[in-house]
């Protein structure tokens, strides 16, 4: 059997799981709007931990870092993961777990639904919309790319980029509109499980292959000895790491179908159990991820810009046989899979909730949920476009989406714990925010050494403490309906 028939059928056999899955949640799914986009609230500790790591896993980690490793070295790995798995489990903590308990006591669905109803402002649950939908369909972007060329690399472009593009997109699109937030839980355990106990595997498969961690590494001191420390390169200087690390520990708690997957814990337990493995399984992750960039530096040098979004695949090819190519695949494949569905469901979501709901007050709830799937199909679309335009390599554009996720954890943070903040002033941090942000990165270089993020927060916070000291918080009874007595 070649070793193309064999990558085939095993990404099949990984698609006919995901499809069964997708289909025994569809039979389990109501038609309520609580049932399809949360689950009915009745997620525990295994669902719950897989649903948002698997979530957060996407082609960011198993191709982008190793593309960034390949230039930078192992510098990356404490520019990311030491303060990821502290900074993220502490968001949960923050924001995570009063967010949980707001939701339940509103009956709060999405993330934009949430806060609208904590500040009752319909107005700034349509902001929030406008900055989810803005920032997400970018990310949406890097896991449609990183298939993509995972795909085309294995197959030596017999399976082009455009066409596994569209075949990932049409997959995922088919067993989230069906089932809902059910389907994209239960396929989140499979999915996640397979990327990781992968990675894991791979990591070994491809040092051997590379003849063992020392002559891996000695390969590196001769061909590129630089990647070996952390050298004096601009991003690892302590203004932008500083900002950096801020951004990419504050961002994932503002993804919003991280916070929706919080809203579906069926309890605290379930939370805390989250946060207790969160570090351990993202060292196990990310160690690899930036080894494979290092290695490959190496092994297949040469790469220029972009191009070093490929390097986990062609170690992958180099080093592993059929089945382990296959898997290698459907492991991308799950990485994708698992939060580009969680993204579809949560926008089309706020869409019905916070857009269509709004407008029509009276509109039966099956048919929030069906303009929700046809919103899924119109994303689907765009995302499908940018792709093919491929602006710039995975890390950047995840840089521009994290970086602006994080200009909505000032409202996110102060709803939940300062009962003086006004909707204004939640209104005022989100647009100024962003207008920083977007001016910063539009500089030639960065202010202080300080990253664009680090600007747009500050913004945000000031604007969020001016506007609420200038307006009028709501009515206690609002507020407490929300965050509980004081």
């Amino acid at each position: 059997m070649s070793t193309g028939t064999t990558i085939l059928l095993v990404c099949l056999a990984y698609l006919v799981v995901v499809a069964a899955i997708g289909a025994a949640a569809w039979r389990r799914t109501g038609t309520d709007a609580e049932d399809y986009f949360l689950g009915g609230r009745t997620a525990r500790t295994l669902v719950l931990f897989m649903a948002l790591f698997g979530t957060n896993v996407t082609p960011f980690v198993l191709m982008g870092i190793p593309g960034l490793a390949y230039h930078h070295g192992v510098g990356v790995f404490g520019l990311n993961a030491a303060i990821v798995a502290l900074g993220i489990p502490w968001t949960f903590y923050a924001i995570g777990w009063p967010a949980w308990k707001a939701a339940h006591r509103l009956g709060a669905i999405t993330p934009a639904e949430l806060f609208a109803e904590r500040m009752a402002s319909p107005a700034l649950g349509m902001v929030l919309f406008a900055a989810f939908t803005f920032y997400t369909l970018p990310y949406l972007v890097t896991s449609v790319l990183g298939v993509g060329l995972a795909v085309s690399t294995l197959t030596h472009d017999a399976v082009s980029l455009p066409v596994a593009a569209a075949l990932i997109l049409v997959v995922t699109l088919a067993y989230t509109a069906m089932g809902g937030m059910k389907a994209t839980m239960w396929t989140n355990v499979f999915q996640g499980s397979l990327f990781l106990g992968f990675m894991v595997v791979a990591f070994f498969a491809i040092a051997q292959g590379l003849g063992g961690f020392s002559a891996a590494t000695e390969a590196v001191r001769r061909a590129a000895p630089e990647l070996l420390s952390k050298g004096e390169r601009p991003m690892f200087a302590p203004g932008a790491w500083a900002s950096w690390g801020l951004a990419i520990s504050l961002t994932v708690i503002a993804f919003p179908h991280m916070l929706v997957r919080i809203f579906a814990a069926r309890d605290a337990t379930a939370l805390k159990n989250s946060c207790r493995l969160y570090p351990l399984a993202l060292v196990l992750l990310w160690l690899p991820a930036v080894l494979f960039g290092v290695w490959g530096a190496a092994a297949v040098p040469g790469l220029e810009g972009r191009e070093s979004d490929r390097i986990f695949p062609l170690l992958v090819q180099a080093h592993t046989g059929g089945v382990m190519q296959g898997l290698c695949l459907a492991g991308v494949l799950a990485a994708v899979m698992s939060t580009l569905d969680a993204q579809l469901l949560t926008l089309g979501s706020m869409l019905g909730r916070d857009v269509v709901r709004r407008l029509s007050p009276a509109m039966p709830e099956r048919h929030e949920v069906t303009l929700c799937r046809a919103f899924l199909v119109v994303l689907s679309v765009a995302t499908y476009a940018v792709v093919l335009l491929r602006p710039a390599s995975i890390f950047d554009i995840a840089t521009f989406s994290f970086s602006g996720y994080v200009m909505l954890v000032p409202t996110m943070l102060g709803a939940l714990h300062w009962r003086r903040l006004t909707a204004g002033g939640a209104i005022a941090s989100i647009v100024v925010g962003n207008v920083v942000l977007l001016l910063a990165m539009g500089r030639p270089h960065p202010p202080l050494g300080v990253l664009p993020v680090a600007w747009g927060l500050i913004a945000a916070i000031a604007a969020l403490l001016v506007g609420s000291w200038l307006g009028r918080p709501p009515a206690p009874a609002v507020i407490e309906r929300a965050l509980g007595p004081r």
